[in-house]
């Protein structure tokens, strides 16, 4: 029962450590298995491969597409701005939020990619996912169309630079024009965009059917 409590939420242990309470997911993870009859030794540090669990992976999607979900419901004041200068900040706050979306599904496809592939093989090919080009990530999904791809490829940018900084950096400042071209020509709407997030997400259930035949 001691070992179940500790799988619980607690924002009192956040509050008294909040980097160790933020990177204890594998230790958490390693408790659960030890309760479904699985025992891991949690007093050693995780090998990589214990790190490629595609349960870490999805629960890690999970906490980013409810970050992104909080963020999006809440419309803060920025009482401390100036009032011109609230619309900016409100503009860069749902960057924020598209970063963190853009995230969860690249972490889902990633996760999605290890149980396609077992861990094993996913390693050997480590390096090639090393980037966050959603396009190319979600080449396994079925039936994306060419505004689907077009929603990834502009949301790709959001988790490259434009949730993180006003610049994308010297020599690429093409690619902030690009954000508005792209959305231009596809009119891509907030429900365009989620609704094809909910698509990819959704897909993790035909990935973990198939793998586990």
């Amino acid at each position: 029962m001691n070992l179940e409590k500790k799988l619980q939420p607690n924002r009192n242990a956040f509050a008294a450590d909040p980097f160790g309470y933020s990177s204890s997911a594998w230790l958490k993870w390693g408790i659960a298995q030890t309760v479904a009859g699985f025992p891991v030794d949690i007093s050693k540090p995780p090998t990589a491969e214990d790190l490629k669990s595609p349960i870490l992976w999805l629960t890690q999607a999970e906490a980013l597409t409810q970050a992104a979900v909080a963020l999006m419901k809440n419309q803060p004041s920025f009482e401390t701005m100036p009032t011109d200068m609230k619309g900016i900040c409100d503009s860069q706050y749902c960057a924020v939020a598209l970063m963190l979306v853009g995230y969860s599904l690249e972490v889902c496809l990633k996760a999605m990619t290890i149980l396609r592939s077992g861990v094993v093989t996913y390693m050997a090919n480590e390096k090639s996912f090393y980037h966050h080009r959603l396009v190319k990530l979600a080449d396994f999904i079925p039936g994306l169309s060419v505004k689907d791809k077009a929603i990834l490829q502009t949301l790709t940018h959001f988790t490259l630079w434009a949730g993180r900084y006003p610049d994308p950096g010297s020599g690429r400042v093409q690619d902030m024009e690009e954000v508005f071209s792209v959305a231009e020509q596809h009119e891509i709407s907030a429900k365009d965009l989620f609704e094809l997030a909910a698509q990819v997400m959704g897909h993790t259930q035909g990935v973990v059917d198939e793998a586990t035949r």
